[in-house]
């Protein structure tokens, strides 16, 4: 890899899979995808970041205050954890999203680190060009951090078997990988 690369793991949380919540059927099939390209990058050197739905109890996000979704990964709450079997690092960068009672943040561009420092800057400051995405949801979480991404300006990769949809729809997860794709995404299956 030639070009300065990052890995964005999106929200594999409890909540989002088998057993959470809000499951997202087969979530937790991403844990093991995740962590060979964890592995990957640890013993390469690079950039980590894992982003993570950490809501307050009380949000317009949740259908308990007139959003969409039942109440999901709330802040300090095992639903709210990383799934288990994820072999995160320790340098791994941890950025929180929707942790505003206003807010829905979908898009790990609209989390911030524990400094207050949000994604897009990180990034930059160690001067990442290209992402490579996974984790959940396809056709929420996942979508809006890619398309974001791009419109950031940074290249990206969707990687297409570390991805599990929500699916309200059946096509709802093709829809967004097409998306993704015609935005300017590529995708892989294979080993980086």
């Amino acid at each position: 890899m030639e070009e300065k690369v990052a890995l964005v793991i999106v929200d594999v949380q409890n909540d989002f899979c088998p057993g959470g919540s809000l499951s997202v059927a087969e979530g937790d099939q991403v844990v093991a995808v995740l962590n060979r390209h964890i592995e990957k990058f640890f013993s390469a050197g690079l950039p980590i970041f894992a982003t993570r739905d950490w809501h307050p109890a009380n949000t317009r996000h949740f259908n308990t205050g007139g959003g969409q979704w039942p109440p999901h990964c709330v802040q300090n709450t095992e639903g709210g954890k990383f799934h288990p079997d994820l072999a995160l690092p320790k340098s791994a960068v941890i950025i929180s999203k929707g942790v505003s009672p206003d807010a829905d943040s979908y898009s790990g561009f609209e989390a911030t680190d524990a400094a207050g420092v949000g994604l897009g800057q990180r990034l930059r400051r160690l001067g990442v060009e290209r992402l490579f995405v996974g984790g959940l949801a396809t056709d929420y979480c996942v979508k809006f951090t890619v398309l974001d991404g791009l419109k950031e300006g940074f290249k990206v990769t969707l990687l297409e078997d570390a991805v599990r949809g929500v699916n309200l729809r059946p096509s709802d997860s093709a829809q967004a990988i097409e998306e993704m794709v015609r935005a300017g995404a590529d995708r892989s299956t294979a080993s980086i």
